[in-house]
């Protein structure tokens, strides 16, 4: 789930001490002090014993972390619209043409629970010109034949509250031309990161840059997303070429030198997955595989970006791609995850009945050669909510990042989320192990016990939130196998409550050690990803204060920043906590780190949720370049690219270049449209283009 923001007043470093088996639940909730108002309202009893209980209520709250009576109350959720940026001004929405027509014709399958039929949580999060496609041509052709076009747009316009324009504009770009065009041969022992080595390490070999010209990088070239306000899949660098997704769908290949465009390719949407390149077939085909927000996997040539083959991961309404495949063999293994953790905020649906899971592919056919579920059993009705609605059992346990491959090991790990639905089960928040030839478990590791949330516990007295009512630890970043040296390899993980720890490969129930490095919450904590180099992993830490949840959070514990440990020992190494300089006017600023960092052997590189681009010395900790992404400049295609906060992705290393996207317009995080590429000054930058 996306993160929110709230200013941190944090200096220096203190971890906190934890036991193995009973680690920190945080703060007590909004719900909680309102409850309590509520009796002390009710006591009739007399003045006396009003003030006696009053102080007893008064000290617990202080005691268990409710927020100083001189703090704002902490905010709650009333909407999902307030978890969105918008591009559009089309004003009131209740008071668009386009609402009935919704409702007459559209919200039948869409708010039904119907398998197949995307969830509107996921039709708001698309651009108009991709919707409006599906109805006109697409696969939803059929049945909006008997509306207008007319019609047709203003229904497009109200699902994403934002003005269609040209229907069949096409983004605009600077074609590359001559010798640009060409792409250099894949080479597959190059390819880093995300889909290939969740370690996330770039040999300086293979990134092309020492410290030295990384503290000498200035902007070299930028793109401009056409009207979005958030750019969230893996760049990946490779054949000369950076190729990466984006809101609207579109999956381009950018000339790595200049940035104009050899190909683009249309998803059916927006595309927030890295983008995996491997060699395909007896002809080893250059091939880019990767995944929408609808859950499509797609397979194209990388070199002409024409589709080779399309297929659906999971026919379940909001099941969604968000995690990069991984690549091994001929074969992908694919992460599935789900926004049913959103849909289930109306009252009125029956929550839930998505389970997450892997799926091994045919990387040639994109047939499915197995699926491992999180949840082995099929939820089932077991209960109903106060208002009616059927509750459904077990349900969640997503898995939405990238799992870990060892072919040698026959091995492939992944962590998963919270249960969306009470009760809670063992396969939440768990760190799970399989064979990597059949998908048979082998092991599993629970890391925080008795999770079920879903968004409507951020809202106040919402029937469909679980009795657990959180915390919505997960399992976040992807599990890390690092190899120490001496015979030993170990799991190392990171969890949304701010610890990593590490387990033993073999069966995953010894715990060798933990250490908490961040106070941690909904958001995290670890939330998108950990790097390792070495026997040293570098973990982020987010911690922002206000997760919009009425969940109060103590700005002292909060540890925003980047740390480094050692991996044999779960010792800190040293630990930056970045001090807030967001300054006025900014809400959803907030310096802490929720995009995966990624590190070479002399520097570590990291986006954070204030715009910058921070490099720092892996020994040290020391930052040695940033960078503001929320400045605008001009793009290769003319539109203006300005970053805001970065999550979901991070940093890409590889030919002499640093290459990153910038902007994360939901969950009350900055707006942003920009992909920026650096290279050591020196080079041509973009200011002589």
């Amino acid at each position: 789930y996306g993160g929110v923001k709230g200013p941190y007043y944090v200096s220096g470093f203190d971890p906190i001490a934890t036991t193995q088996n009973e680690p920190i639940k945080g703060a007590i909730t909004m719900k909680t002090v309102t409850s309590s108002s509520n009796w002390k309202a009710a006591i009739v009893l007399g003045i006396t014993t009003a003030i006696f209980l009053q102080t007893q209520i008064a000290n617990a709250a202080q005691a268990t972390g409710a927020p100083p009576t001189d703090e704002p109350a902490p905010t709650a959720l009333n909407s999902m619209d307030e978890q969105y940026a918008w591009v559009g001004d089309l004003g009131d929405r209740d008071a668009l043409p386009g609402k009935p027509l919704y409702q007459a014709h559209c919200a039948g399958c869409h708010e039904a629970q119907v398998y197949k039929a995307p969830h509107t949580t996921w039709l708001e999060l698309m651009s108009p010109q991709v919707l409006y496609r599906s109805v006109t041509e697409g696969i939803m052709q059929a049945q909006a034949a008997h509306l207008s076009n007319e019609q047709k747009q203003h229904i497009v316009e109200y699902i994403t509250q934002m003005r269609l324009g040209d229907p069949d504009a096409t983004p605009a770009v600077a074609w590359c031309e001559g010798p640009d065009r060409k792409f250099n041969a894949l080479d597959e022992t190059r390819l880093t990161g995300w889909g290939h080595d969740t370690r996330r390490y770039v040999a300086p070999e293979v990134a092309g840059l020492d410290r030295a010209e990384l503290e000498r990088l200035e902007l070299k070239w930028a793109f401009g997303y056409p009207a979005s306000t958030r750019a969230r899949s893996q760049p990946t660098i490779a054949m000369g070429a950076v190729f990466v997704g984006s809101q609207d769908g579109t999956v381009y290949a950018f000339d790595l030198e200049t940035g104009c465009v050899r190909w683009t390719f249309a998803a059916r949407a927006e595309v927030r997955t890295g983008i995996t390149l491997g060699k395909r077939g007896p002809d080893e085909t250059p091939t880019a595989y990767f995944g929408d927000i609808i859950a499509n996997l797609y397979a194209i040539d990388a070199e002409t970006g024409e589709l080779i083959w399309q297929t659906s991961a999971d026919d379940h309404h909001s099941a969604t791609l968000t995690g990069t495949p991984a690549f091994a063999e001929g074969k992908l293994y694919v992460p599935v995850s789900s926004l049913e953790v959103v849909t289930a905020a109306d009252p009125d649906y029956a929550c839930c009945t998505f389970r997450g899971h892997v799926l091994a592919v045919d990387s040639n056919d994109g047939s499915v050669i197995w699926d491992s579920y999180s949840i082995p059993n099929q939820p089932i009705s077991l209960a109903t909510t106060r208002a009616g609605t059927k509750v459904f059992s077990p349900s969640g346990a997503p898995v939405w990042t990238s799992p870990t491959v060892d072919v040698a090991r026959n091995l492939l790990i992944f962590g998963t989320g919270e249960n969306y639905s009470s009760p809670a089960d063992q396969n939440s928040d768990a760190v799970i192990a399989v064979r990597l030839d059949t998908g048979e478990r082998l092991w599993s590791r629970q890391t925080f016990p008795d999770d079920a949330w879903n968004v409507a516990c951020m809202m106040i007295d919402n029937p469909n939130c679980p009795e657990e009512d959180g915390p919505d630890y997960d399992q976040a970043s992807s599990p890390l196998l690092v190899d120490l040296g001496d015979e030993r390899t170990l799991v190392v993980a990171g969890q949304k409550d701010g610890r990593v720890f590490a387990l033993d490969w073999e069966t995953g129930q010894s715990k060798v050690w933990e250490t908490k490095l961040g106070r941690g919450s909904i958001q995290g904590g670890v939330h998108f990803g950990m790097a390792a180099a070495g026997s040293t992993v570098f973990v982020p830490i987010n911690d922002m204060n206000d997760t919009r949840n009425g969940e109060w959070l103590d700005p002292q514990k909060a540890r925003p920043g980047v740390s480094a440990i050692d991996a044999a020992t779960g010792e800190v190494l040293w630990s930056h906590v970045q001090s807030n300089v967001c300054g006025e006017g900014r809400p959803f600023c907030d310096p802490g780190v929720s995009a995966p960092v990624t590190a070479t052997d002399d520097a570590v590189v990291a986006g954070h949720l204030d715009g910058f681009i921070r490099i720092y010395n892996s020994e040290t900790g020391a930052i040695v370049w940033s960078f503001d992404t929320a400045t605008s400049v001009t793009g290769t295609n003319g539109v203006v690219a300005k970053g805001g906060s970065m999550s979901g992705s991070g940093p890409a290393l590889g030919d002499g270049h640093l290459v990153i996207n910038s902007g994360y317009g939901l969950y009350n995080h900055e707006a942003g449209n920009a992909l920026l590429v650096f290279a050591p000054r020196g080079e041509e930058g973009i200011s002589q283009r």
